[in-house]
């Protein structure tokens, strides 16, 4: 994940309430702190932070502490949701139009995208 507007939009899309900025500080375990650019907080437990290091987004958190979700769940839905978006806007800047969009049962998204010639 390398696009902090595809990772945003991927956030409001799972309805995670977040705050970006520049000193925002991820508590962990025995007061624990590390620096993050996005920082998703729950009513209880520890929050989650993304992190822009070495070129992409890291997600980073005390999972123990994390109570409203797992890493690898939360991990899974943020990258299709982040996927969703990147691929959306690639394909409309090459002129493809949304004709379709389809959540199947096993959770996968099936698009069906159309290109005038």
């Amino acid at each position: 994940m390398v696009d902090k507007e595809f990772l945003l939009c991927a956030l409001q899309d799972l309805n995670l309430p977040y705050i970006e900025g520049q000193d925002l500080l991820l508590d962990g375990f025995q007061g624990a702190q590390r620096k993050v650019d996005v920082l998703v907080k729950f009513d209880v437990g520890y929050p989650i932070g993304l992190r822009f290091r070495s070129g992409k987004y890291e997600i980073i958190a005390d999972w123990f502490g994390v109570m409203k979700t797992t890493k690898k769940e939360f991990t899974q839905q943020l990258q299709q949701r982040y996927a969703y978006h990147a691929a959306i806007a690639r394909l409309t800047e090459q002129g493809f139009t949304l004709v379709e969009e389809k959540t199947e049962d096993n959770q996968n998204i099936r698009l069906v995208l159309r290109r005038m010639a």
